[in-house]
């Protein structure tokens, strides 16, 4: 697993998600499947729940994933009303 380049000029939290996505595509987390938690991801990639938070946030606003209140961040069907700039010519 790629680790997280703190020297990086990409914000912490843009290499999460980016991380995600490569496991979303690769079918690691498929369609409907709970991503780990904020807590989960602090602890994966040693960052504040901060930076966790807004990994998830920018993956929900890129449409890779829903989140359900009190349930979890769940993947996303691909081309779904919030992804469809995301996905246009898959």
């Amino acid at each position: 697993m790629p680790e997280i380049d703190h020297e990086s000029p990409t914000p912490v939290y843009r290499q999460i998600a980016a991380l995600i996505v490569q496991e979303i595509e690769s079918g690691a987390l498929p369609v409907n499947r709970k991503i780990p938690s904020e807590s989960a991801l602090t602890q994966r990639f040693g960052v504040a729940r901060e930076t966790a938070r807004n990994a998830v946030k920018h993956l929900r606003e890129a449409g890779w994933v829903f989140t359900v209140p009190q349930r979890g961040t769940y993947v996303a069907e691909p081309g779904g009303p919030a992804g469809e700039d995301e996905h246009q010519g898959d």
